[in-house]
């Protein structure tokens, strides 16, 4: 019988990734989006030519509208919330912006999925920024990357919480607010510490979507610019291995409702920002990509790689998208819609 799903954030990078995956089984979704975000309108655009104007449900909608996002989510069986702000620097600009978006919006989205008749699974797209810098950790420095002296399989669950930036905050707040409201109301959460997704639909930009944006600067032949030294670390992971996570979780979630994983691509699929990024695509496109180097951005970790063995025991999952076949694939949706990124 199919479910019916209401994900906020549904025509932003990972969310009409998953609308589309959703409506491919027949499922029922509700997107719940102001719209607001670089890329939104296309991607909406992109689902209805795939699945016809009428195979999914459009509600455009802010969350602090606190009425019209509880009467979408009265009937639903799953709520995926992935609406938000998505950038520190914006941030750090717009703190009041960031934390009604982050803070005040998923506790909106949770007291929307409490005053249900469905008590609906209730899925939160988290970020690793809630560990905060990290700075007590020990660090290596080698010829094109840094990795942890102590941390073999990367930061663990347990690594204590230290919201740093407004980012952090207002991500954290939400963070706990969704652990807490299983262990207090019984509402079957389940948070999900992501690490650097990536792949199609994502319109990144240089302060968000990293991965995309050097993609599609080096496709289009846009000026690049390296902060630091090009051998920060990053655990990446495909989008397609992310939502196998949410499928799984909502699959088994008498087992794993009010846990909180980490998950990324793991120590075996990590890189430095450019120092091995950069030859990837340099091969991928078959000539030299000219970057300007700028001094450290502020809070830019030297490493960060999750531990992902947890979510791997208890969702029988792992990422299956090597780090260059999945670049390779990113890199030929960039190609194959150069028009989407000239307007």
């Amino acid at each position: 019988m199919a479910k019916h799903y209401l994900i906020t954030g549904g025509a932003g990078f990972i969310g009409s990734n998953y609308v589309s995956r959703l409506l491919a089984k027949g499922e029922q979704v509700t997107v719940f989006d102001n719209l607001s975000r670089k890329g939104a309108e296309k991607n909406i655009n992109w689902l209805r030519n795939l699945y016809g104007e009428t195979a999914f449900k459009l509600i455009r909608g802010d969350l602090r509208d606190t009425k019209l996002l509880t009467e979408t989510a009265r009937d639903v069986d799953v709520i995926v919330h992935l609406a938000g702000q998505v950038a520190v620097t914006t941030s750090v600009t717009n703190p009041r912006q960031d934390f009604e978006d982050n803070a005040l919006g998923t506790f909106n989205a949770l007291e929307a999925a409490r005053a249900s008749h469905k008590n609906p699974v209730f899925l939160f797209a988290s970020t690793n920024k809630v560990y905060g810098g990290m700075e007590e950790t020990g660090v290596k420095e080698y010829k094109t990357r840094y990795m942890y002296e102590n941390l073999p399989n990367g930061v663990p669950e347990t690594q204590p919480l230290d919201f740093h930036s407004p980012y952090g905050c207002s991500k954290g707040t939400g963070d706990q607010y969704v652990r807490d409201y299983y262990r207090i109301y019984g509402l079957p959460t389940v948070v999900f510490r992501q690490s650097c997704i990536y792949g199609p639909r994502q319109f990144g930009i240089e302060d968000q979507g990293w991965i995309a944006w050097f993609a599609i600067a080096s496709v289009l032949d846009r000026p690049i610019t390296i902060y630091g030294n090009g051998k920060q670390v990053r655990d990446v992971l495909y989008v397609d291995d992310l939502l196998n996570a949410y499928d799984s979780a909502i699959e088994k979630i008498d087992q794993c409702a009010g846990e909180v994983y980490n998950v990324g691509g793991g120590i075996q699929n990590t890189l430095s920002v450019w120092l091995e990024f950069g030859p990837i695509l340099e091969r991928l496109l078959g000539r030299k990509i000219p970057v300007s180097w700028s001094d450290w951005r502020p809070g830019d970790q030297h490493v960060y790689v999750s531990d992902i063995r947890k979510v791997a025991q208890s969702l029988d999952w792992e990422p299956r998208v090597g780090v260059e076949d999945g670049i390779a694939k990113l890199v030929e949706w960039v190609k194959a819609n150069r028009n989407l990124f000239l307007s």
